[in-house]
């Protein structure tokens, strides 16, 4: 009986076998993109898996990119913050007037007027988007010798700098030891930073103060305020005005250089009640006749003595 020797570790057929390429482990390992047992072929690489250069610059580029739009994000909201922030008025202070006064005004009202206007509009604590107009409005209700209030300039970041107009009175009147200024649009102030003005209401109605009044001063005031400016643009300067006794109604008016003493209604508009006055005065002097007073009460018709 024969014995057969063992065959050799190699039983692949001689002509099968190649001297060319021998497989080695490592071979079989680095043949990453080969097909393995168990493995998909999702093309989805193992953690273990190099990666490539050419991704690894991909992720840098968009890494850079992400930092640099964060950076410019972070760069424009620190510039629009510190744009609002200049434009922000966190103190008030009044500079002064933008008139020559003949007293010194104090400021502290005035600036409590201004920061409560701001604290009703907060938005307006911005200083480009300041209501000027209705400021003024605001703070001429609380304080009425003010006619405007203007936004002027800043010393710091934070501090706003107004300047105020004050309204310049054309006659005033004392009632209760306490004296009325009205300016030539008509509005009625007790605070005058100006001189005295020259025309002084002479009050021969005997109405008790008791009675009202300094509601029925304020509209007369107004009147008066109006007669004198427009009595002005006819170049009549108007020296006196005189209440008459018994009524608070009425108004007599004196004026330079003029014998006629005009008399004058509250109750109808002092533009017309003016330019009969001039009508009037031209038509006496025309005809070289002499009047002690010339009443234009009444629309429509003229009556002189």
């Amino acid at each position: 009986m024969k014995q057969f020797a063992s065959k050799d570790k190699n039983d692949t057929p001689r002509r099968r076998q190649s001297t060319k390429f021998v497989r080695t482990p490592a071979a079989m390992n680095n043949s990453g993109n080969q097909f393995r047992r168990n493995q998909t072929l999702s093309g989805i690489k193992h953690e273990s898996e190099p990666t490539s250069e050419r991704t690894r610059m991909h992720h840098l580029a968009r890494r850079r990119r992400n930092i640099s739009a964060m950076l410019t994000l972070v760069f424009v909201i620190i510039v629009i913050l510190g744009g609002l922030l200049s434009q922000f008025t966190g103190q008030v202070v009044v500079a002064g007037s933008s008139q020559a006064l003949t007293q010194k005004i104090i400021p502290a009202n005035y600036e409590k007027a201004i920061t409560d206007y701001l604290a009703i509009h907060p938005v307006e604590r911005l200083r480009f988007a300041l209501n000027q107009t209705e400021l003024s409005s605001y703070v001429s209700n609380l304080l009425p010798e003010v006619s405007r209030v203007k936004l002027t300039s800043t010393n710091n970041i934070v501090q706003s700098n107004f300047t105020l107009t004050f309204r310049k009175p054309v006659a005033g009147w004392q009632i209760n030891n306490r004296q009325y200024y009205v300016d030539a649009s008509g509005v009625v102030f007790q605070n005058n930073y100006y001189e005295m003005p020259a025309v002084q209401i002479v009050d021969q109605s005997g109405v008790s103060p008791q009675q009202g009044t300094i509601v029925v001063s304020s509209r007369l005031l107004s009147f008066v305020g109006k007669v004198l400016a427009l009595a002005g643009q006819g170049n009549y300067t108007v020296t006196q005005a005189i209440l008459p006794s018994g009524t608070t109604r009425e108004l007599d008016i004196r004026l330079k250089d003029i014998t006629p003493q005009v008399k004058f209604s509250i109750d109808r508009g002092a533009g017309e009640q003016v330019e009969d006055m001039t009508r009037s005065l031209v038509y006496l002097k025309s005809q070289g006749k002499n009047a002690q007073y010339i009443d234009v009460r009444i629309s429509g018709r003229v009556v002189y003595l």
